[in-house]
C-alpha cells in the first residue's frame, strides 16, 4: 500500500476573513530530481489513491464539514460566552473593523489555542484568496447582529451542515474513509492475489504430469526482466505495455492448459496451426458422449474461463506496474535482488525435488512452440514429397497380393488396444488369460497365430489417423496430413484388394454415424455405418454398437452370403471406446437379434461419471472392454471363419493416461491369424511370436511400414 504525507486544515482561527486577508503559506514543492520525476509523482498519487487514501469526494466532504463548523461558530451572537461544548469562544465576529491592538490581541490568542486537526486529508489547501460562501459578510447586518433568542443548530451541533451550504453539501465519506482497517487489508489481499496469478501462469507447467509443489518454488526469469521493462519506461507507454503483457499473459495460460488435455488424451502438445480442426472433433465427441446440453455447457463453461483468465492476468499485471511505480525503488532494489539470486541459482543449478530453481520455462515453451509453427507451416510441402515416393504405385494389379488370392481377408480395429492392457502390472494377469484362452480356442478350431508390436503415430485418441497410417503406408500424424491423404491417389492396402479385382471390398463402420465421403479413398465397394447395421439398441457411452453386435450384422449383411467373389472387410470394434462404461457382455449369438435385448444391459452397467472418480476403476473397466472385444472377435472367426479366412487384427492407440501413466510408449498389439499355414510361412521371416499375446521382445515397427512388408510377403513369389 501507498501513503501519501498529510496535510493540516487551517483551524477556524486561521481562516482568512475580511480582517486577515493574508492567505496560508502552501509548502514549496521540491525541485524535479531527474527527468521522470514529475510522471512518477502523478503515478504516485494514483497508485496512493487506489490503494489507501479516501477518493476526492471524501477528503471534500472532510474539508467541507470543517468549514462549515467553523462558519457557523463565527456567526454567533457577540455576547454569546461559549460554544456547544462550554468552550470560549476563541474569536466573535466584530461589528466594526478592531484596532491595532485589537487585532494583535486576536492574532496572539488564535496562535496559543489553535489546534491541528488531521482528520481529513484534502488533496489542495483552500484558496485563501477566495472568500469562502459559508463565512459571513461583517457589512451585512443580518451576519452583524443575529437573533439571540434563536441558537444556530450548527453551532451547537458540528455535525449538523450548515443551511448556508445545503445547497452544495458533499456526500458521506465513501466505505474506505469509514474502514480504512479494512480496505487496507483488501488492498493487500488484492495484490497478493495478483503476485500469485502472474507467477502461476509463468511457472506452471503445461504437462498434468509434471504439475508438482517444486514447480512453483522457482523464479521466473521472465518475470525479473518484464518488471524491470515496466519499471524503467515512461509512463503512457508503460500502462500500455502492462496491458499487452497481461493479455500475453493470459494466452500464455490458455495454451498450457490446452496443451494439459492434448498431453492427457493425444500424449503431445496442443498445435497452434494444425489442430484447431480437432476442436470440432472434441464437440462431437461431447455430444456422442454426455449429449447436446452437456456438450454445449461445456464449450459456454471453457469460453468463459478463456476470458476470465485473460481479464484476471490483465488486471493482476496492470495493479503490480502501478504499484512497483509508486514503490519504485523499493521494486528496483527487490528486483535487483532476484536478478541476482537467478542468475547465482542458474551458475550453481540448484534445484528443489529435480527441479531448477533458475526457471525460465515461459520462455522455452514459446520458444518451442514458435519452431513447431514454422514445421507446421512446412509441414504440408514435406508429407507431398513423402506421399510422391511410393513403391508400388505401378506394380500391375495382378502381381497384388497373388499370396492371398481366394481368402476372406479380414482387417479389424480394436479401439484403444494399446500395449499397456498387456503389460501394465494391474491388468496383465486377467488380459494374459483371455489372450492364452483365445489362442487355444483358435487353435482347436484349427487356426494358427502370430503377433508383434506396432507403433502408432498417436495416442488417446485420433483413431483414424492412426487407421490412415496402417493402411496407407504414410505416417499420418495430424489432421492436415489425413486431408491431404485423402484428397490425393495414394494406394492404400484396401484400395490394393480393390485393384486386384479378385475380392469384394466392405467396411463395418459402426462409430460413423453420418455421412463419410473420404470412405471412397480407401477402395471400399460399400460401406455400413452405424446407420445401416439394423442396430435398434442403446448406445454404450461413446460406442453406438456393441461389438458382437457389429459382427453378427457382418454375418448377416456380407460374410453370411454367397458372393462371386472373396471378401476383403475393414471392421471397426468400437466397444472398447473411451470412457469404458458401461460395457456390453457376450450374450448367446442366437439371442442378439436387432439388439433390443442390450437396453438391460445397458441399465445395469456402470456409470460412467461414476467409474471417472477413481483412475483404478478406469483402469478396471477399461480392461474389461478390452477383454470383451477381444472375445466378441475372435470367438466370432472361431464360429463363421473357415479355411480361407485370414484375421488380421491389432490395436490403434494406446489408452489416455489415466489408464496408462505417464511413461507409457505408444505400441499396439498385432496379430494375424490363419487356417491355411501357408499364409504364416510367408512372414515366417518377421520373427513375430506365436499366438495373440506378442512377447516383450517381439519386434517393434512403425505403423506406416507395415503396408509395404505386407504387400512385399503376400506380392509374387520371387523367381530363382
Amino acid at each position: 500500500m501507498s501513503h501519501t504525507s498529510s496535510r493540516q486544515l487551517p483551524d477556524k482561527d486561521d481562516t482568512p476573513t475580511a480582517e486577515d486577508p493574508t492567505p496560508t503559506a502552501l509548502p514549496e514543492r521540491q525541485p524535479a530530481e531527474d527527468g521522470h520525476r514529475d510522471d512518477a509523482h502523478r503515478d504516485d498519487e494514483e497508485a496512493a489513491q487506489a490503494d489507501t487514501e479516501p477518493d476526492a469526494g471524501e477528503a471534500t466532504a472532510a474539508e467541507d464539514t470543517a468549514t462549515g463548523a467553523s462558519a457557523a461558530q463565527d456567526t454567533a451572537k457577540p455576547g454569546d460566552a461559549s460554544t456547544a461544548d462550554g468552550t470560549p469562544e476563541a474569536d466573535d465576529a466584530p461589528e466594526t473593523a478592531p484596532g491595532p491592538e485589537a487585532a494583535a490581541e486576536a492574532e496572539a490568542g488564535a496562535g496559543a489555542e489553535a489546534t491541528p486537526d488531521t482528520s481529513a486529508v484534502p488533496e489542495t489547501d483552500p484558496d485563501p484568496a477566495v472568500p469562502d460562501p459559508s463565512t459571513p459578510d461583517p457589512s451585512t447586518p443580518d451576519a452583524a447582529t443575529p437573533d439571540a433568542a434563536t441558537p444556530d443548530p450548527a453551532a451547537s451541533d458540528p455535525d449538523t451542515p450548515d443551511p448556508a451550504a445545503s445547497d452544495s453539501a458533499p456526500a458521506r465519506p465513501g466505505w474506505r474513509g469509514r474502514h480504512p482497517d479494512a480496505a487496507r487489508v483488501l488492498a493487500w489481499t488484492a495484490t497478493g492475489i495478483a503476485v500469485a496469478l502472474v507467477l502461476f501462469a509463468l511457472l506452471v507447467p503445461n504437462d498434468l504430469a509434471r504439475f508438482t509443489p517444486s514447480r512453483f518454488v522457482r523464479i521466473p526469469a521472465e518475470g525479473i526482466l518484464g518488471a524491470a521493462l515496466l519499471l524503467v519506461l515512461p509512463p503512457k507507454p508503460r500502462r500500455i505495455l502492462a496491458v499487452v503483457g497481461g493479455v500475453g499473459l493470459g494466452l500464455l495460460t490458455i495454451l498450457k492448459f490446452l496443451d494439459m488435455g492434448f498431453y492427457w488424451s493425444l500424449e503431445r502438445p496442443f498445435d497452434l496451426v494444425l489442430d484447431w480442426v480437432l476442436l470440432d472433433d472434441a464437440e462431437s465427441f461431447l455430444k456422442d458422449s454426455i449429449g447436446g446440453g452437456g456438450a454445449l455447457a461445456v464449450m459456454i463453461g471453457a469460453i468463459a474461463l478463456a476470458v476470465a483468465v485473460i481479464a484476471l492476468m490483465t488486471w493482476s499485471v496492470v495493479r503490480l506496474t502501478r504499484l512497483m511505480a509508486s514503490r519504485r525503488h523499493f521494486a528496483g532494489r527487490t528486483l535487483l535482488v532476484l536478478g541476482t539470486a537467478w542468475m547465482t541459482c542458474s551458475v550453481l543449478t540448484l534445484e528443489v525435488a529435480g527441479v531448477p530453481v533458475a526457471s525460465r520455462s515461459a520462455a522455452t515453451l514459446l520458444e518451442n512452440r514458435a519452431h513447431a509453427v514454422r514445421a507446421g507451416i512446412k509441414d504440408g510441402q514435406a508429407f507431398a514429397r513423402q506421399a510422391s515416393v511410393d513403391a508400388f504405385a505401378d506394380t500391375p494389379s495382378d502381381q497384388l497380393l497373388t499370396g492371398l488370392r481366394g481368402k476372406d481377408v479380414i482387417f479389424a480395429f480394436i479401439e484403444s488396444y494399446g500395449r499397456s492392457a498387456i503389460d501394465d502390472p494391474a491388468m496383465t494377469e486377467p488380459i494374459n488369460e483371455t489372450l492364452t484362452a483365445k489362442t487355444k480356442e483358435l487353435n482347436d478350431a484349427g487356426y494358427s497365430s502370430q503377433s508383434a508390436w506396432l507403433r502408432s503415430p498417436v495416442a488417446g485418441a485420433g483413431s483414424w489417423l492412426a487407421h490412415s497410417t496402417f493402411l496407407s503406408g504414410l505416417w499420418i500424424k495430424n489432421q492436415q496430413r489425413y486431408r491431404n491423404l485423402t484428397s490425393g491417389n495414394r494406394m492404400t492396402l484396401t484400395e490394393a484388394f480393390r485393384r486386384t479385382d479378385a475380392w469384394r471390398t466392405v467396411g463395418i463402420m459402426p462409430g460413423v454415424t453420418r455421412a463419410w465421403p473420404e470412405g471412397k479413398f480407401f477402395g471400399l465397394d460399400h460401406i455400413y455405418d452405424s446407420r445401416e447395421l439394423g442396430y435398434q439398441g442403446p448406445k454404450f457411452s461413446w460406442s453406438p454398437v456393441p461389438d458382437q453386435y457389429s459382427l453378427a450384422a457382418f454375418e448377416r449383411l456380407e460374410h453370411g452370403k454367397k458372393h462371386s467373389k472373396p471378401l476383403m472387410s475393414e471392421i471397426i470394434l468400437t466397444s472398447s471406446h473411451n470412457p469404458w462404461a458401461p460395457i456390453p457382455k457376450t450374450i448367446p449369438e442366437d439371442q442378439v437379434g436387432d439388439g433390443s435385448v442390450y437396453d438391460a444391459i445397458h441399465d445395469a452397467g456402470k456409470d460412467p461419471k461414476e467409474v471417472w472418480k477413481d483412475p483404478a476403476k478406469v483402469r478396471d473397466e477399461y480392461r474389461k472392454a478390452i477383454q470383451y472385444s477381444v472375445t466378441s472377435l475372435v470367438d466370432y472367426v472361431a464360429k463363421h471363419g473357415n479355411k480361407n479366412t485370414v484375421l488380421v487384427f491389432l490395436g490403434d492407440h494406446q489408452p489416455n493416461r489415466t489408464v496408462t501413466g505417464d511413461k507409457a510408449g505408444r505400441d499396439v498389439p498385432i496379430a494375424i491369424v490363419a487356417h491355411d499355414q501357408g499364409v504364416l510361412d510367408r512372414i515366417s521371416d518377421w520373427g513375430w511370436t506365436d499366438g495373440l499375446k506378442p512377447a516383450s521382445d517381439a519386434p517393434e515397427w512403425r505403423m506406416d511400414t507395415f503396408r509395404d512388408r505386407f504387400l512385399t510377403a503376400y506380392g509374387p513369389e520371387p523367381t530363382s
